[in-house]
């Protein structure tokens, strides 16, 4: 019989202008795994930090093990056992790998000096229970973002939480991974932890919660209820109000078209082998592979972050050389968006305006002899709307965004820069199920108007829904290519098994 162990009563927070959550309601209990959905600006985060000690709530109260509490910051709920993953990690990059996993214990005892190798094998055993093949004391700005984001889980988990809410914790995480991390939660869930989980991924939340509550616009739609009886489009209605659009995934041959981008037995400095690889005008060409696999990496290059050392690159069939991501950019139409839009996507301290339109800048003033707020406003305004950020005007601060509506920044400024070429690098991390359908039709429609897309992903069902044909790197090789024939689990299997057979031999 479970019982609640954690509950949050008629919660209220209030922000100047803006009623974030109102009376909102929702109960934890033991052994169980609860999922917390919602478009994004719906009032999760706020929810969250509440729960986790960042924000006090202006009205309601919470609850533990049945007794009133109030946590007057983070370390108020660790002290509680109440841990989180946050969807934005929070990791110091020049802490080694060990280091950021126990960073809330290196200050317990500061006169006695760290023991490193005790560290660093407390850390191992939590790199092993995920499936980590890293050294505990590597640096962790040495690490991928999806590497990052399982160390953020590593942290989380090594202290023992009896609540422990997971944001966004798959965002960047691969099948594989997921995998692994969901046979973990259920081994937590059966001795008796609670777990939150937030996730925009209705496939994985009807896949591991057994219960779920969900906000829309800053209130409850669904309070604390069993999953059971509960279908998709469940969920969907009471998260926007609406059904779900169905799929408009076609087949598509785009093979005869002009080659737009072509790599041809290319290596680089960061130790691809032999990469060939071709994505044509108007088709979009899907990287798939495991977390290492190098697909990221290989993106950098072709930007021209970092170098190119054998083989040829080619644009519109033209042997180029790309020294700078500035000359990708401008000089051969490549735009790139990343997975990382706090260290490479925006600049958080400018405005949503700004943001949006630092890829336009030198294109409208070669245009007109003064470069404006209203004209850059003209070319960037109407994909904000379309991808419908929510701020109070595109003066706003980009940092003080919901980490959804910031990634919807990142897409808006290659939208309106109309680039040749696109790479796009783990589109949906963080967005809404609404917001993410709609950005499929847009990647969709460029492609269909003649935009070359390197789709990068480690959501499965979007490597289908998007890609019409799927390369798979390995160990930075290219060990195969399929024709996506739209049937997820056909593609998926034959995606995975390609990668276990690389792996075998």
């Amino acid at each position: 019989m479970t019982q609640t162990v954690f509950e949050a009563r008629q919660v209220s927070k209030f922000f100047p202008g803006v009623k974030a959550l109102a009376e909102v309601s929702l109960d934890l209990h033991t052994g169980s795994i609860h999922a917390l959905l919602g478009e994004n600006g719906a009032g999760k985060s706020p929810l969250i930090k509440i729960i986790t000690g960042v924000y006090r709530p202006d009205e309601g109260e919470l609850f533990l093990d049945g007794n009133p509490i109030a946590l007057t910051g983070p370390r108020d709920a660790i002290a509680n056992r109440i841990g989180v993953v946050h969807q934005e990690r929070n990791l110091i990059g020049r802490f080694s790998v060990a280091e950021n996993i126990h960073l809330e214990r290196l200050g317990a005892f500061p006169l006695k000096p760290i023991d490193y190798a005790a560290l660093n094998r407390m850390a191992s055993q939590w790199l092993d229970e995920l499936g980590l093949d890293i050294d505990p004391r590597t640096p962790v700005s040495r690490l991928s973002v999806a590497k990052m984001q399982m160390v953020e889980i590593a942290k989380a988990l090594s202290l023992r939480s009896r609540v422990l809410l997971l944001d966004e914790p798959t965002a960047s995480l691969t099948a594989h991974e997921t995998d692994i991390l969901f046979a973990l939660l259920r081994k937590l869930r059966d001795t008796g932890a609670s777990l939150l989980f937030v996730s925009h991924k209705l496939e994985e939340v009807q896949e591991i919660c057994d219960r779920v509550t969900v906000l829309r616009d800053g209130r409850n739609a669904c309070q604390s209820r069993s999953m059971e009886g509960l279908g998709r489009q469940d969920l969907v209605r009471m998260m926007i109000g609406r059904g779900e659009d169905a799929g408009r995934w076609t087949a598509r041959d785009r093979t005869g078209n002009p080659v737009a981008l072509q790599l041809s037995e290319v290596s680089t400095g960061l130790g691809h082998r032999n990469v060939n690889l071709a994505v044509h005008k108007g088709e979009i060409v899907g990287l798939y592979g495991l977390v290492g696999a190098g697909r990221t990496e290989l993106a950098k290059c072709i930007m021209g972050k970092f170098p190119i050392t054998g083989g040829q690159l080619r644009v519109g069939g033209t042997p180029v050389v790309i020294r700078s991501v500035a000359d990708a950019i401008h000089r051969h139409g490549i735009g790139y968006l990343s997975e990382d839009r706090k260290q490479e996507g925006l600049v958080l301290m400018h405005s949503v305006l700004e943001n949006a339109g630092i890829t336009v800048w030198r294109q409208l003033a070669r245009w007109l002899a003064a470069l404006t707020d209203g004209t850059i406003r003209t070319k960037v305004a109407p994909f904000i709307e379309k991808l419908e950020v929510k701020t109070p005007s595109l003066d706003q601060t980009v940092g003080n965004l919901s980490g959804g509506n910031q990634q919807k920044i990142s897409v808006a400024k290659w939208l309106a820069a109309g680039v040749d070429i696109l790479i796009v690098d783990e589109p949906s991390v963080g967005i809404d199920i609404k917001t993410k359908a709609y950005l499929h039709d847009l990647l969709r429609q460029l492609s269909d108007d003649g935009t070359a897309i390197l789709l990068i992903t480690s959501d499965m069902p979007e490597m289908v829904a998007l890609a019409d044909r799927i390369v798979v790197l390995n160990d930075y090789r290219v060990e195969g290519e399929l024709i996506n024939s739209g049937q997820y689990d056909t593609m998926s299997h034959a995606i995975m098994d390609l990668i276990h057979r690389v792996e075998a031999a």
